[in-house]
């Protein structure tokens, strides 16, 4: 299995995922990798690390998905491998629970959220999101 990080999706992955059938409720798994050091396209904030500027966008993140009626179900930092093996471990997993694939659309496009990603983009070298639906007996 061939893992690749990204931070932003290739414009046919994106077609191709808000495409899909909507088909309800769904979690996003998202495992994260920062940056030792920020990267803000101006320069600015040079000593803030990864964490500490995608924290800026955590913290304003969560506006955005209250908006959409979304909720983020669980975050924290990864501290071990048990089974196995990657050449290098995440460092921390967030789950939101999305009411729909076109809440998650709606957010992802609003200016509010647009206007944060520069956090976003300046703290992670690359992330996955993987949407996972619930198996019912």
């Amino acid at each position: 299995m061939q893992v690749i990080n990204q931070v932003h999706p290739d414009p046919k992955t994106a077609e191709e995922f808000f495409t899909d059938e909507e088909d309800g409720p769904f979690v996003m798994v998202n495992l994260l990798k920062f940056k030792e050091k920020a990267e803000y396209p101006d320069g600015s904030d040079a000593s803030l690390s990864g964490i500490e500027a995608y924290a800026r966008y955590g913290a304003a993140v969560t506006k955005c998905i209250a908006d959409v009626g979304a909720k983020s179900v669980y975050s924290g930092s990864v501290t071990g491998l048990m089974l196995g093996e990657i050449e290098e471990n995440w460092d921390m997993v967030a789950l939101v629970e999305y009411p729909s694939l076109e809440a998650f659309r709606n957010m992802v496009t609003s200016p509010e959220y647009q206007k944060i990603t520069i956090h976003r983009t300046a703290g992670l070298a690359g992330q996955l999101n993987i949407k996972t639906k619930p198996n019912f007996s």
